[in-house]
C-alpha cells in the first residue's frame, strides 16, 4: 500500500516535469523495468533512491512524499 502511494506520486511528478520513463531511469542510473515496478507500486524505492528522485525532479522529499 505504501509503495503504491509513492509510485503514483513519482509517476505524476515525472510526467509533470516532462520525463519519459526511459529518460528518467537513465538519469537515476536504474533500469526502466525497476522504475516501472516502483511506479506501479510493486517495489518500494530505497531512501537513497528517493533522495535521487526528488533531486532530479528539483523538488523536496517532503513534496514527493504521499500525503496521509
Amino acid at each position: 500500500m505504501e509503495a503504491e502511494k509513492w509510485g503514483r506520486r513519482i509517476r505524476a511528478y515525472r510526467k509533470l516535469k516532462g520525463y519519459t520513463q526511459e529518460g528518467f531511469s537513465k538519469e537515476l542510473g536504474i533500469s526502466v523495468s525497476i522504475l516501472g515496478e516502483i511506479e506501479r507500486g510493486n517495489r518500494m524505492p530505497t531512501e537513497e533512491l528517493l533522495f535521487k528522485i526528488a533531486s532530479s525532479l528539483k523538488i523536496s522529499l517532503e513534496e514527493l512524499a504521499p500525503k496521509e
